[in-house]
């Protein structure tokens, strides 16, 4: 079973994807903040990270920047309300984008295609 680490300040997100990523067939772990996150990572192995951006006490894109220091092989999912941060070249480091929505569809497209090591080809695929 392949393990998916949350990473968002908002609970509400980390319920909602949660219960869907388990219906999934996923193992899930959850986090509130960045604080330890690389000690965090080490000791549960995830599988692939769904990091937000914009958090109270952590910039996820300087989170992204401390995990691929540590985890450079592990994929990463950016998942931000916002989609002007697609821009910003620390979130280049990420395998995929993913606006965030009521519907996780596209997440959940996004998650298999990494697990699955497609790399994309294009920006559109992002």
């Amino acid at each position: 079973m392949k393990k998916i680490l949350i990473v968002d300040d908002e609970e509400v997100i980390r319920m909602l994807y949660g219960e869907e990523l388990e219906d999934e067939g996923y193992d899930v772990i959850t986090t509130g903040s960045g604080h330890g996150l690389v000690e965090l990572i080490g000791r549960e192995e995830p599988d692939l990270i769904i990091l937000d951006i914009k958090m109270a006490e952590h910039d996820g894109l300087d989170l992204l920047q401390d995990v691929r220091k540590e985890f450079y092989n592990i994929p990463v999912i950016l998942c931000s309300a916002y989609s002007s941060y697609k821009g910003d070249l620390k979130s280049i480091a990420a395998d995929y984008y993913v606006v965030k929505s009521a519907d996780l569809a596209e997440l959940k497209q996004k998650i298999k295609m990494a697990l699955e090591g497609h790399i994309p080809s294009n920006p559109d695929e992002e």
